[in-house]
């Protein structure tokens, strides 16, 4: 492993080239419409310090930037599975990372904010974000991942300044389980010494690891941070996210006076207050001196809530947000920071590849209940065992039927006539998770639906293919063209 001192430093140089941004918010660029966002911001006097835009098309975010050349704009990216040990070698992932090079420049963002987390593991793809293996090994991979794609942005960057942009490494969601070796703090800890990333501290984020861990058990939720936060390595947070909580769909709100509220991470969800407690108490910590950015996460959220949210972060943590992001200031400055050459690591080796493979293997069928919980990695979840059935048995049928698509409003006549034909749905659930398949193109998760489902019609319905197969060419057209569709520059200019 490359000298922690040396990455450190490494990092605080890379860190000077990212200015101050203040309070603003993550975005997605087609819902709510962004245009219209920040028209409704303006109108109440809110003009936010930046927005972090979540990966689009290059021609939407290059009307973005176009459109809004008063506002900096940072990126968030989706698709490099950096915990995987497989990924560099995936026949996409050159493709991906220059694609997403590309939509950097076009924005010209000083960062790249990458979920710690994926959404595909050995053949097996999901619709929301499953945590790493919080084991050794699994850092291990994860800094060799980051240091890759670091170095591809500082060859192909190209912003004004002459800066590349810095990798940020956001600490995912728990869904219901989490499932390791070592804490949680502490894997990132090991990422943070091995190389010169930042990091992204999310509260929701946070709120999950004490809910979904025995840690809600054993201590306050106010300990619980406190204890987490001095682990964590909070010298490297460049970014705060704060976002909605909520119970998903698939479960319901339980009667009052039941415990802990089984919340998941929920951007269209208002924000509880608890979450801004604990935003005051890590805006507080000593710790925290590289902090350049707090965003509130609103993407699918309605307009008007955002407004109102925005504008009572804004009155309640502007300022106390503004002496925090200046605590590391002077000594940046006082610092000799001299270019040196990225950091190299210490290749993981074939064996401990392929370990950690099998490793992901058995936590896809864990997870989609094809495999009995049982190992070191699974203890945890073994303990808080009706986490992890609320996961197979609620959530996760639900994300691959309804998430990011319903298929009976997807496919309307081809589900009437597996009904008529005594088929149900549900069989698409065991289909979708029966074996592993080849990753041959980008992470799409609607796209793939579509091609799922049109295989799952020819295996149990073959009659009906003809049919499945006009429903997937109208819905592959409308999303094509949905993607492209933002709205034109020149309305944003006569409403300013």
């Amino acid at each position: 492993m490359p000298d922690s001192g040396f990455v450190q430093q490494d990092f605080r140089r890379r860190l000077r080239n990212i200015p101050p941004l203040g309070m603003g918010l993550s975005v997605d660029v087609y819902s709510p419409n962004l245009f219209e966002l920040v028209n409704k911001l303006k109108e109440q006097g809110l003009q936010p310090g930046y927005l972090e835009v979540f990966k689009a098309t290059t021609t939407a975010l290059s009307t973005v930037r176009q459109a809004l050349p008063d506002i900096s704009l940072a990126y968030h990216g989706e698709g490099l599975w950096i915990t995987q040990p497989d990924v560099q070698t995936s026949p996409v992932f050159q493709t991906d990372v220059d694609e997403m090079v590309m939509q950097l420049n076009s924005i010209q963002s000083v960062w790249l904010n990458h979920e710690c987390a994926m959404k595909q593991m050995a053949g097996y793809s999901f619709g929301t974000y499953v945590p790493p293996l919080y084991t050794r090994l699994s850092a291990e991979v994860v800094v060799a991942n980051i240091a890759a794609v670091q170095q591809m942005m500082d060859r192909q960057g190209h912003r004004v300044d002459g800066a590349a942009p810095l990798f940020l490494l956001e600490m995912p969601p728990l869904t219901y389980f989490s499932a390791g070796t070592i804490p949680i703090p502490h894997f990132f800890r090991l990422v943070a010494g091995a190389v010169p990333c930042g990091l992204v501290l999310d509260i929701g984020h946070l709120w999950t690891v004490y809910r979904y861990t025995t840690a809600c058990r054993r201590m306050s939720l106010e300990r619980f941070v406190g204890e987490f936060l001095e682990e964590f390595p909070l010298e490297r947070v460049v970014e705060i996210h704060i976002a909605g909580l909520a119970y998903h769909e698939s479960v319901g709100e339980p009667k009052r006076g039941e415990g802990l509220p089984e919340w998941i991470d929920a951007h269209a969800a208002p924000i509880p207050s608890i979450l801004f407690t604990m935003l005051e108490q890590v805006l507080a910590h000593s710790n925290l001196v590289s902090l350049r950015a707090v965003a509130l996460e609103v993407d699918t959220k309605p307009i008007e809530m955002i407004v109102g949210e925005y504008a009572e972060a804004v009155r309640r943590f502007s300022s106390v947000v503004q002496r925090t992001m200046a605590r590391g200031t002077p000594e940046e400055q006082a610092m000799d920071l001299a270019p040196h050459p990225a950091s190299t690591q210490m290749p993981v080796s074939q064996s401990d590849r392929q370990q950690l493979r099998d490793d992901y293997t058995r936590y896809a069928q864990i997870i989609s209940g094809q495999v009995p919980v049982a190992g070191l990695e699974w203890q945890e979840a073994a303990v808080e065992a009706t986490g992890m059935t609320r996961y197979r048995t609620c959530y996760l049928p639900y994300e691959i039927l309804h998430w990011g698509g319903d298929l009976a409003e997807m496919f309307p006549q081809t589900c009437r006539g597996l009904a008529d034909r005594g088929a149900c749905l549900t069989e698409f659930v065991a289909f979708w998770f029966r074996s592993p398949r080849p990753l041959t193109h980008s992470y799409d998760f609607f796209l793939l639906k579509i091609e799922r489902f049109l295989e799952f019609v020819t295996e149990r319905a073959l009659d009906l293919q003809g049919c499945a197969q006009q429903e997937c060419d109208i819905l592959r057209q409308a999303y094509a063209e949905a993607n492209e569709v933002v709205e034109p520059v020149m309305e944003m200019e006569r409403t300013r």
